[in-house]
């Protein structure tokens, strides 16, 4: 516990000297009081951790206050530059105590308010939440699935020279089966420009503004609830880990059709490839060649099994939920915790078919043996030491009685492991992502620091100056917008040269993070992070001020106050 109190205080630090900072720079500066102007988004996922520039964006706004509402002619284009330069300085002057505390991964960052004290019983999905994979899977996923495309689909045998690109796409993205088109969405439905991708190379933003008549994408054309391109929606989003193979298929053979000027219809292409994906997991291909080389393709087996020992030494209860097969989870928990895997858990369903699993009531739980035979008793009660297939959660929720927000339940997809347990059943979820890790390893360093709290300060000041309609200070405003767009593209690439962050489209979430913080009453980059925390904790969503709110620290003043910048 005390490795978390050290890094809360260097932020309580972080965040003192970023407000001492902002006074100082008010007071040189002589800025007036402040203005009753709220700068940009929310911040959200993992860029919380970069909340303490709050105090900079009103210090910019403080700054500028006494230019922005003068008249057009006392203002000089100089006068706009001199306040740039001393912004930049300033900027420059905390990247310091900015950088001096980076977020620390191991960190459970909070959506909703959740205390561990009222969680009585633990639930887990298996794969990439227990099971955590090597890289080597997606390779293997995507080889089997190229091969069936070529052996079964009658695809050119030349596909066979196309090799899996690891950095390519991320999770979360949108695939219009239509248009053969793999882009990145935001929360509010636009498409993020440069994040286009037909085949293995970008889209001129022109065409894409062509095709749908700007970046809007409607309502009626994105996925469905789940994700999933089907009763009209031609929009389909990719929101498993598993599915970054798949993707990169997609977009390899569109890239084949392209390059070879072939006539192809891309809802076929779509569907074969989904097929194909299909059969690696239906066909038990995957699961034969893990567990074949269990070692190859599983990691971070130790830290999962110690999270399941302390929970089962504090007395909780744990059920795992899975729609991996029997004998697939039996070999990788054997690997990762021991053979008396299942001592540890109170329930365990495997072939559960989530989603449906939780809003289907008609399948029955059965019994599976050893061996993996299938009994034909009614089951009246789930038993410790065995396992069960298929069922729902209405039947399960009555033989075990475990219901309401007692439950937390983790899993890695946002859509079939959580959604329908926090609207439905009121359940308390935990995402895991394990993408968080390198995510937070860029927030960390110097480079991502300086350009992200230069853009902020930028920005307020673009939007602060931008009322001075005089021919050399919209000459001079039009120059920071030119800077502010070439900086754009830059964070991006910092994160994935081809379509960003996970968490973030430019300033905006994206549609994944919206679905994220909506979903999820806690996520973490994987399961081992709940050993940093006793079973007293509460998490606590970070309050971040509203579009309409102003953010007010300690010692600092809220707009329109009488009190000085000197505090």
């Amino acid at each position: 516990m005390a490795s978390l109190s050290a890094p809360l205080s260097c932020l309580l630090t972080r965040r003192v000297s970023l407000q001492g900072a902002a006074r100082v720079s008010c007071r040189v500066l002589r800025a007036s009081r402040p203005a009753a102007l709220v700068w940009g988004r929310n911040f959200g996922a993992v860029d919380r951790g970069r909340s303490e520039l709050l105090p900079l964006q009103a210090s910019t706004l403080r700054r500028t206050a006494h230019l922005s509402t003068s008249s057009p002619s006392r203002v000089s284009s100089s006068s706009l530059w001199s306040v740039y330069n001393k912004t930049k300085k300033y900027t420059q002057d905390v990247l310091p105590s900015i950088t001096g505390t980076p977020v620390n991964p191991d960190t459970i960052f909070a959506n909703n308010e959740m205390s561990l004290r009222d969680i009585e019983i633990y639930g887990f999905d298996y794969d990439y939440t227990l099971a955590f994979y090597s890289s080597h899977l997606h390779t293997l996923i995507f080889n089997i699935a190229r091969d069936i495309l070529i052996t079964k689909h009658r695809y050119p045998e030349s596909l066979r020279n196309y090799e899996y690109i690891p950095n390519f796409a991320v999770r979360g993205l949108h695939y219009d089966v239509q248009k053969a088109l793999l882009m990145k969405i935001d929360a509010f439905h636009y498409i993020q420009q440069g994040t286009v991708y037909r085949g293995l190379h970008p889209v001129p933003d022109e065409e894409v503004i062509a095709m749908y008549e700007g970046c809007h994408v409607p309502l009626e054309i994105m996925s469905d609830f789940y994700g999933k391109s089907s009763h009209g929606h031609s929009m389909k989003q990719f929101m498993d880990i598993f599915s970054l193979p798949e993707m990169t298929l997609l977009s390899c053979v569109n890239d084949f059709f392209m390059k070879h000027n072939i006539d192809y219809e891309p809802v076929h292409l779509y569907k074969d490839v989904k097929e194909a994906i299909r059969d690696v997991h239906v066909k038990g291909i995957m699961y034969r060649a893990v567990e074949a080389d269990i070692g190859k393709y599983i990691c971070y087996g130790e830290q999962s099994h110690a999270v399941l020992k302390k929970l089962s030494k504090h007395g909780k209860k744990m059920f795992l939920i899975t729609n991996s097969p029997f004998d697939f989870v039996d070999r990788g928990m054997n690997y990762i915790v021991g053979r008396d895997w299942r001592d540890l858990f109170d329930v365990v369903i495997v072939q559960a078919d989530k989603p449906s699993f939780f809003n289907d009531r008609r399948k029955p739980f059965r019994r599976v043996t050893d061996k993996g035979a299938l009994l034909w008793d009614r089951i009246h009660k789930l038993e410790k030491g065995q396992i069960y297939k298929q069922g729902n959660l209405y039947e399960f929720l009555r033989l075990t009685g475990w219901s309401g927000s007692k439950v937390l339940y983790f899993g890695d997809h946002i859509y079939s492991d959580l959604a329908d347990l926090t609207l439905r059943h009121g359940w308390r979820t935990g995402a895991i992502i394990p993408e968080l890790r390198k995510e937070i390893k860029i927030i960390n360093t110097e480079q991502y620091a300086h350009t992200i709290s230069w853009m902020q300060a930028l920005t307020g000041l673009i939007e602060q100056m931008q009322v001075h309609r005089d021919e050399a200070s919209q000459a001079v405003v039009e120059e920071w917008i030119r800077e502010r767009e070439a900086m754009r593209p830059h964070t991006k690439d910092m994160f994935n040269p081809q379509f960003g962050s996970l968490f973030r489209t430019y300033h905006n979430p994206t549609y994944f993070s919206r679905r994220l913080s909506r979903f999820a009453d806690i996520y973490m980059a994987s399961i081992s992070c709940l050993l940093n925390y006793d079973f007293q904790h509460t998490f606590f969503p970070r309050r971040t001020p509203l579009q309409h709110e102003s953010p007010v620290w300690p010692g600092q003043a809220p707009p329109g106050s009488e009190r000085s910048s000197d505090g």
